[in-house]
């Protein structure tokens, strides 16, 4: 389960969430758990969303929009008293010029990692496997003029990491993040990351003029917001396009990734293959990619 999964001159930290309270450390202690990272920064924005920050192997490149399997030690087995790591896939949301590791996590009351993992603290540890994979990469699409991106949930963890990687304006001319939540507060991340961006210098040069290059369309299910509504049903009345301005997906123009509930990526998927796009990997590029290992 992924819970969120380069070149600009690399910053010592990179956060985009400064507006809401943070929890950062002070002190590195020597590593004591297999594949050891520490955990240095740590911000809460619901009862069932958080992001926490940790120290970045030496070792461990990544492309952005990959993920990564980290995790704790599980309770000692009753007969022999053993521990064994528990691990879970997690999309790497920080770019790849980083120098520090970000994720973001969904809380889940009774689940073997998370209800555990969110009351992590700066200082603490976690597991880390540094072997980063995944479909989300700008390799596996091939080349085109406008890049949607559509997640729900924390399916907004890899686009964290594809929006702040200058390779991505490279590409394309026009990124679009569509991110769909059930509340208003849970779309915290993705527009305190937005507008962080669009603030910063650096990435200013990559925005254009206008900064319109990253546009942002964020939409939910339950609680009352400026826009309601499922992304896929948006999509199927073409109210989406008629927001942005932009005409209805073309294999020859746009490209597309996908990553948030099985559901929702089948939904999407349909949708695309429908207006003709086909699923690339990074053995096939094409039009668009869906992140298979999510699924919550």
């Amino acid at each position: 389960m992924i819970d969120s999964a380069g070149g600009a001159t690399p910053r010592a930290k990179d956060d985009m969430t400064d507006q809401s309270p943070v929890t950062q450390a002070a002190v590195k202690p020597v590593p004591t758990l297999p594949d050891a990272q520490t955990v240095t920064e740590v911000q809460h924005y619901t009862d069932r969303l958080f992001r926490f920050r940790t120290t970045r192997p030496q070792s461990l490149r990544f492309r952005s929009g990959e993920f990564v399997m980290i995790g704790l030690m599980g309770d000692p087995d009753p007969a022999t008293g053993k521990q064994k790591p528990l691990l879970r896939a997690y999309s790497i949301a920080s770019p790849s010029w980083d120098d520090e590791l970000e994720f973001y996590s969904i809380k889940v009351p009774d689940g073997p990692l998370t209800s555990r993992l969110q009351h992590i603290q700066p200082g603490e540890q976690i597991i880390l496997r540094p072997k980063p994979v995944g479909t989300l990469v700008h390799d596996a699409l091939l080349p085109g003029k406008r890049l949607w991106l559509f997640a729900t949930g924390t399916g907004f963890a890899p686009f964290a990491s594809i929006i702040r990687d200058p390779e991505t304006y490279e590409r394309f001319d026009e990124i679009i993040v569509t991110h769909t939540c059930r509340e208003v507060a849970e779309l915290t991340y993705s527009r305190e990351m937005i507008e962080g961006l669009r603030q910063d210098e650096l990435m200013q040069e990559l925005l254009g003029a206008g900064l319109d290059k990253l546009r942002y369309y964020p939409t939910t299910t339950r609680e009352e917001s400026a826009r309601m509504g499922r992304i896929t049903t948006l999509i199927e009345t073409g109210e989406v396009f008629r927001d942005l301005g932009v005409a209805p997906f073309d294999p020859a123009v746009d490209r597309g990734m996908v990553c948030g509930s099985l559901p929702f990526n089948l939904d999407i998927k349909a949708l695309l293959e429908g207006a003709g796009l086909r699923e690339g990997a990074n053995s096939e590029p094409a039009e668009f990619v869906v992140e298979k290992a999510f699924v919550g």
